[in-house]
């Protein structure tokens, strides 16, 4: 007896799409809307990959948002994976890790893209106050003596 033929509408296609964009694996999917998994890839190619880069745009947003209002770690997040900003060791240091001191200073290189300046101030002044703070914390005498 022959297989009966899978078809394929809209809701389907609408419901592949958004539980692709949470993340829900392809194997699992397939077995929610009831096919292999090689006819979801070969019927819903567009709406896994439409689904993917949908949820990737919103986190994307949600974390230049996090990272303009301030938030330190989403920053450096941002900068480093999509700006491919990296630290550096201090150029005096002609070995990395050599000898190094649990305080030893790191320097991140913040170079100025002049696409937002706005972005680019709030860069600035949380660096400043990172900084600020690590100096006011060295000034501290040692507690327990």
């Amino acid at each position: 007896m022959a297989r009966t033929a899978f078809v394929v509408n809209d809701a389907l296609r609408e419901k592949v799409r958004y539980l692709a964009g949470l993340g829900v694996r392809q194997d699992d999917l397939a077995r929610i809307i009831g096919c292999a998994p090689k006819t979801l890839r070969k019927r819903f190619r567009d709406e896994l990959d439409r689904g993917v880069a949908e949820a990737n745009a919103t986190i994307s947003g949600s974390l230049f948002g996090a990272a303009k209002g301030g938030n330190v770690t989403a920053q450096i997040f941002w900068l480093k994976t999509r700006a491919h900003w990296r630290e550096r060791m201090v150029a005096d240091d002609p070995v990395p890790n050599a000898d190094a001191e649990p305080n030893s200073e790191v320097v991140l290189v913040l170079p100025d893209n002049s696409r937002d300046p706005e972005l680019t101030q709030v860069l600035q002044d949380a660096q400043e106050k990172y900084f600020d703070r690590r100096r006011q914390r060295q000034r501290l005498p040692a507690s327990g003596t």
